[in-house]
């Protein structure tokens, strides 16, 4: 397997990872708040990057340079801290389906800012596939409610969800590129890039710290300390923990290592069509074929992607 292939690959791996966590997180946010999951889980995340970097790599901390530990430590707070913070709120407020269709726009944020981070031109098939995989999450995105079984929201409340989910989209975005920019790069040596364990490990650390030391300062601690009595909460964003900040983010690092950061990105943005079937097998959300077409778009344009 090539390697842009097997970037390619984790990036739709993460894309399935992170499809499960956003609705085990989005059930735990209805439960006690988008900024106690996103405290819990990030400390979870921390403790089992901790505990498998001591199994393959035999120490806790990453061995890294002042300058991966800035950019890296940058990507986490953009990406993990304030990201993942308005995604959270994109889930609460317009749940899973519609949460996730807004982050399809970090392949954007993520394609341009690498242009000038890193100096990354799509090739002109790289282009073609970008533009019909996101043509077809577009047109899941503009699904209808009463296409879905979803309850209406109140306007309030949707442009709340709408402007969190963009955050989210653009702290994503320029996250994955400052960490692949951190990895390759700020190591002085390209071709000997940071392992993906250590990467993941080092963002989630500084991130975690942010998302405390935030929660501290806001005065919101009491309120985050007694969410923990909620054990079904608990329980699921311990279960997303797994699935997304510790093997989701493990495997987008291997994406961008591999593969170009907008076709990584991408791919990843398939989060819209996977959780169709999930919220169907789970919860009998239906979609409609307006919804199914744009599924197979996307599809077609992942093909593109890996094929050319």
């Amino acid at each position: 397997m090539t390697s842009h292939l097997i970037g390619e690959t984790a990036a739709v791996c993460t894309a399935a990872l992170w499809t499960t966590c956003s609705i085990l997180f989005a059930a735990a946010g209805r439960r006690i708040g988008a900024l106690s999951v996103n405290a819990y889980r990030i400390a979870m995340a921390v403790a089992l990057l901790g505990a498998a970097h001591v199994i393959l790599h035999g120490s806790i901390l990453p061995s890294a340079n002042s300058a991966q530990w800035f950019y890296l430590g940058l990507s986490g707070v953009a990406g993990l801290a304030l990201g993942d913070f308005g995604y959270f709120g994109a889930l609460v407020f317009l749940g899973p389906r519609r949460g996730v269709l807004l982050m399809a726009m970090s392949p954007i944020f993520a394609a341009v800012s690498a242009y000038f981070v890193l100096g990354e031109v799509l090739a002109p098939w790289d282009m073609i596939g970008i533009a019909v995989t996101l043509c077809g999450v577009t047109w899941v995105v503009i699904e209808k409610e009463e296409h879905s079984n979803e309850s209406p929201v109140p306007p309030k409340q949707k442009l709340y969800g709408i402007l969190s989910g963009i955050g989210g989209a653009i702290g994503q975005g320029l996250g994955l590129v400052i960490s692949k920019y951190g990895m390759l790069v700020a190591g002085g040596d390209p071709s000997q890039p940071l392992n993906p364990l250590s990467a993941t490990l080092l963002r989630m650390i500084v991130a975690a710290a942010f998302v405390w030391i935030a929660v501290t300062v806001s005065g919101r601690l009491p309120l985050v300390i007694g969410a923990r009595k909620d054990s079904a909460a608990i329980k699921r964003t311990f279960a997303g923990a797994v699935t997304g900040p510790f093997a989701g983010v493990w495997l987008s690092m291997v994406a961008v290592t591999y593969a170009v950061a907008g076709v990584a990105a991408t791919l990843m943005s398939l989060m819209p069509v996977i959780v169709i079937p999930i919220l169907w097998i789970l919860y009998r959300q239906r979609t409609s074929p307006r919804g199914i077409i744009g599924a197979a778009i996307a599809v077609a344009g992942v093909a593109i992607l890996f094929l050319i």
